[in-house]
């Protein structure tokens, strides 16, 4: 369970003029859910996911998980995020046992953990290629293994298909989604695609525009598996319905966010 308490943050400028971003941010992630973080471009979605991760610490409020205040990065936690984040001189298998390197893994089980994975995301074919051999997806397919290899309880994405074309983000939606039914966790997105976060959501978090509050948290009442029907699912008028009540408090938002700025 991720309960988030009371969250405020704000970054120091240059100039000394603090940057609020995240105001009183109060929520509860259950496990094994996948709650998605939806709001306007600077609302705080990424901000929030770092403070869950352990890499930021909030100006005010704090995170538990499973009880324990999060005071920064530890085992059972993994971030994926929007940049492929690969180091070009390594192999995709030598890519995805960085991070058991990181955790004090042995050779034999670096290497185990890095196979596995590799045939979890479909790619136990290119171990030995480097970066620049792969495709957008492919990297990305490399950077969500690597996350996975540490078989963490909590996974944090970012965006992490925005950088990919239409077709092959509707494809690592679906591949995601069956990893998931494979090995359940709790995972936490950001995104900024409407019809992504009600595609893969059980829950989706709506924020207002900067600093960041949630204005609405909606569950998603949609049957699964998504993937085994899902153009029906989006033409569906349950679908529908969600996508027009998502975008109804973004454009109010957004109008809202405008009109400050004028």
């Amino acid at each position: 369970m991720i309960e988030v308490s009371s969250v405020s943050h704000a970054f120091v400028r240059k100039d000394d003029d603090p940057l609020h971003v995240l105001d009183d941010v109060s929520c509860a992630i259950p496990d094994r859910s996948f709650v998605s973080l939806l709001g306007p471009s600077g609302c705080g979605k990424t901000t929030l996911l770092r403070i869950l991760d352990g890499l930021v610490k909030p100006s005010v409020g704090q995170v538990r998980i499973d009880g324990e205040i999060v005071r920064g990065p530890v085992v059972g936690r993994a971030m994926v995020f929007q940049e492929f984040n690969l180091l070009p001189w390594r192999t995709t298998q030598k890519n995805i046992e960085f991070a058991l390197e990181a955790q004090g893994a042995d050779r034999a089980t670096r290497r185990a953990r890095a196979e596995a994975t590799l045939k979890l995301v479909g790619l136990d074919g290119f171990a030995r290629y480097f970066p620049h051999q792969l495709s957008g997806g492919m990297k990305q397919r490399v950077g969500l293994a690597r996350a996975l290899s540490v078989a963490p309880s909590y996974l944090f994405m970012d965006e992490p298909f925005g950088a990919l074309d239409p077709q092959i983000r509707e494809l690592m939606q679906i591949e995601l989604l069956k990893l998931l039914e494979l090995e359940r966790r709790t995972v936490v997105f950001v995104t900024h695609s409407v019809d992504e976060a009600i595609f893969l959501s059980d829950q989706i978090i709506v924020f207002s525009a900067r600093p960041g509050r949630i204005i609405r948290t909606i569950d998603v009442d949609l049957p699964r598996p998504r993937w085994t029907n899902d153009e029906e699912l989006k033409a569906s008028a349950r679908f529908v319905e969600y996508r027009k009540e998502i975008w109804h408090l973004l454009k109010l938002q957004l109008t809202h966010a405008l009109t400050d700025t004028q």
